[in-house]
C-alpha cells in the first residue's frame, strides 16, 4: 500500500486530462457531422484527419472552424428553443381572456343562457 500524495495527485490530474480529452473529441465529432456546410468528402477527410493524428487533427479542427462550431451551437440551441415555444404555444390552446371572450359571444349570441354563462366562466376560472 505504498502510493504516495503526489502519485495520487498525478494519477488524478492524468484521468482528468484523459477525460477531457475524451469530451474535445466527442465534441468535435459531434459538431463535425451535425454541420450542413460541410459534404461528405470533407467530413471524411477531417474524420480520417481527427484519428490518424488525433491531437494534431482535434486542435487544428478547434483553429480552423472553432469560431463556426460556436454559431453553429448557439444557431442549434435558439432553433430548439422557438420550436419548443412553438410547440408550447400550439399545444397550450387558448388563454383563459380567449375562452372568457367565446363565452361572452356565445351569451350575446343567445347560445348560452345566462346560468350556463357564469357555470362556464366559473369553470373557466377555477382551471
Amino acid at each position: 500500500m505504498d502510493y504516495p500524495l503526489l502519485n495520487v495527485f498525478w494519477t488524478t490530474m492524468w484521468v482528468f486530462l484523459w477525460v477531457l480529452w475524451l469530451f474535445l473529441l466527442f465534441r468535435v465529432f459531434t459538431d463535425l457531422f451535425r454541420d450542413d456546410s460541410l459534404g461528405g468528402w470533407a467530413k471524411a477527410g477531417w474524420t480520417a484527419f481527427v484519428i490518424l493524428l488525433p491531437f494534431l487533427g482535434v486542435f487544428v479542427y478547434l483553429i480552423a472552424r472553432g469560431r463556426e462550431m460556436g454559431r453553429r451551437e448557439m444557431k442549434r440551441a435558439e432553433q430548439a428553443e422557438e420550436e419548443l415555444r412553438e410547440f408550447v404555444r400550439t399545444t397550450a390552446g387558448a388563454g383563459r381572456a380567449e375562452e372568457l371572450s367565446r363565452l361572452v359571444e356565445l351569451k350575446d349570441h343567445g347560445d348560452l343562457t345566462a346560468e350556463e354563462y357564469e357555470r362556464a366562466k366559473a369553470k373557466v376560472l377555477a382551471a
